[in-house]
């Protein structure tokens, strides 16, 4: 590892003006401390601010939450208002790593993971988005994880986190702060497709620190789940993740949010199955076809075609199931 300064900020200007000219910022450290032991990852002077005051759930007057960036996951997951209002939230939150790391990660740190391809973690293969310019290996190597939707000759990964697939189904939005002062960012627009800059994971500006996440209201998310399959049952990151949020009544589909994790260098937001489906019979053979409406994006490798079907059947069960209890 190579060394590095220590700085501890005090507040979040102070933050700022630290990690000015590439000072990294550190919370929990899940994600960041291990790409510095492998040497993924350099960095002159990490700023700690996990002692600054963002380590607050907070309800907004129209009924929505305002989620400091410094939240733990494990009390993310366990607040009382996120576990009625927004179960899908707390249930990807638990599907996630371990209890031990679930204590430690944060929210802010959840947003910015980093791809857990492996070859973007084997400093003896070349990789785009550790190294610009060298290759993607993943093109032709060990394809089992790679992406179906977005990907380019540059980069297949996917992102790898939870937490932000069904952020990404709720529209939330995303507080940061930076030299130019505190702006907004719609969470569809936070993470990038990979294209020819693969290296760039957010349209994040250099130095701009996560203050929050807002979720707004949304009654329908009380009915949701988020569902992960994976290749074993704890402490594994998704082959596909879904989550959904369903509206029945009569029959009919109101209204549905539906994202997809472990197929797409970003949270997928399944905006044509949501189309498909508003106003649709709530039944298996709509779920089948919006579905399949939304995977014709799909582009499979040659290990990786089992997605597509698994991406598939796990939607129509999950809102199969969400429609179930819609109608209890």
């Amino acid at each position: 590892m190579k060394p590095f300064a220590y700085e501890r900020a005090a507040t979040v200007e102070d933050a700022i003006a630290l990690a000015a000219d590439g000072g990294v910022y550190l919370a929990g450290g899940t994600n960041l401390v291990d790409h510095l032991r492998l040497g993924v990852r350099e960095a002159d002077r990490l700023v700690d601010i996990s002692r600054l005051p963002l380590a607050e759930v907070r309800e907004r007057e129209d009924g929505g939450l305002v989620i400091g960036a410094g939240v733990r996951n494990s009390d993310l997951a366990a607040h009382p208002l996120v576990r009625t209002r927004y179960p899908f939230v707390t249930q990807a939150l638990v599907a996630g790593a371990s209890g031990q790391l679930r204590n430690m990660a944060t929210t802010g740190g959840n947003l910015l993971q980093r791809t857990r391809c492996v070859y973007f973690q084997d400093l003896t293969t070349p990789c785009n988005k550790r190294e610009p310019g060298t290759g993607c290996s993943a093109v032709e190597g060990l394809g089992r994880h790679n992406a179906l939707i977005g990907a380019s000759d540059d980069c297949v990964a996917v992102h790898p986190s939870d937490l932000c697939v069904p952020l990404a189904a709720l529209d939330a939005e995303v507080v940061v702060a930076g030299r130019s002062g505190e702006r907004r960012i719609a969470f569809a627009d936070l993470h990038r497709l990979p294209g020819d800059r693969p290296d760039l994971d957010t349209t994040l500006e250099p130095g701009e620190l996560v203050l929050a996440v807002e979720l707004p209201p949304l009654p329908m998310a009380t009915r949701s789940r988020y569902r992960k399959v994976r290749e074993r049952a704890s402490y594994a990151f998704a082959l596909v993740s879904v989550a959904a949020a369903l509206d029945v009544e009569d029959g009919v589909v109101r209204d549905v949010r539906l994202a997809l994790g472990g197929v797409s260098h970003k949270p997928h937001r399944a905006l044509v199955a949501e189309a498909a489906l508003r106003g649709e019979p709530a039944t298996e053979v709509a779920y089948r076809s919006a579905i399949e409406a939304e995977l014709e994006a799909a582009r499979p490798g040659r290990d990786n075609a089992f997605k597509v079907p698994l991406v598939r059947n796990t939607v129509v069960d999950t809102l199969a199931r969400l429609a179930e209890g819609s109608a209890a």
